[in-house]
């Protein structure tokens, strides 16, 4: 079999069509995934080999060897960034069939969204100052722990760079997915109502693609979490702005 570089070598204009093709690069995302889904599969969905890690460094690399801008590669990837809402939504259905549990847990979901959103501003931009950052980069990390299109329009109102934020939000998801079994472990924490919500609030969707693969409860609960996150946070960082001093 020829090497498909060696194949397009002597066509170079095979090459210029493909690398601005939309279908390309909708075609690599989805392999990309594919990928990574199978590595952490073999791994037995192993916490440290997070799916979404390697799609993203799978796609990193290939946007780094053929020298393809953001602009282009998203101009294919569009569509899947399009059925982000269609996914959020159907978290609705888990929500719905564990609707009675979490009406008779309301009150204390309440309190974890409450102390989890307060906390996950101020601690990330008290450490952002500590450390010297900079105003931008500090109005950049207050809305982390939020789904990314929330996350970019409050980091945009206080003054942050949004394309910053949207680094941060999934690399905050990223890590929050990847430590999320083991702290549970060492916390002793079993109930599957408390993991998701701590997922949910945390990490936001990445996190809650998590807890759906430990237990289903778990992924209705970080569902949840998710969205009153990001409609808490929207109400409580902009009154908190002027506390942090952004």
């Amino acid at each position: 079999m020829i090497p498909i570089p060696a194949l397009l070598a002597p066509h170079p204009e095979v090459w210029v069509y493909l690398s601005t093709s939309p279908l390309s690069w909708l075609t690599l995302t989805l392999l990309a995934f594919i990928v990574a889904d199978h590595i952490s599969v073999a791994f037995n969905r192993h916490p440290a080999v997070n799916l979404v890690a390697l799609a993203t460094i799978f796609i990193i690399v290939a946007l780094k060897a053929t020298g393809t801008n953001y602009e282009t590669y998203f101009a294919g990837a569009q569509f899947i960034h399009f059925l982000l809402g269609p996914a959020t939504v159907a978290l609705a259905v888990p929500l719905y069939r564990n609707f009675e549990r979490v009406r008779a847990t309301a009150l204390p979901i309440a309190a974890s969204l409450c102390v989890g959103s307060v906390v996950a501003i101020v601690s990330v931009v008290a450490i952002a100052k500590l450390l010297g950052a900079s105003h931008e980069i500090a109005a950049s990390l207050a809305p982390k722990s939020v789904t990314s299109p929330i996350a970019m329009g409050l980091s945009e109102r206080l003054g942050g760079a949004p394309f910053l934020t949207t680094a941060l939000v999934m690399a905050t998801g990223i890590f929050g997915a990847m430590i999320l079994s083991p702290l549970m472990k060492l916390l002793r924490i079993k109930d599957p109502a408390a993991i998701g919500m701590a997922a949910g609030l945390a990490s936001h969707g990445v996190g809650a693609a998590r807890a759906f693969h430990i237990d289903s409860t778990a992924g209705a609960f970080a569902g949840i979490a998710m969205g009153l996150n990001g409609a808490l946070t929207s109400v409580i960082l902009p009154i908190l702005q002027p506390w942090l001093g952004l």
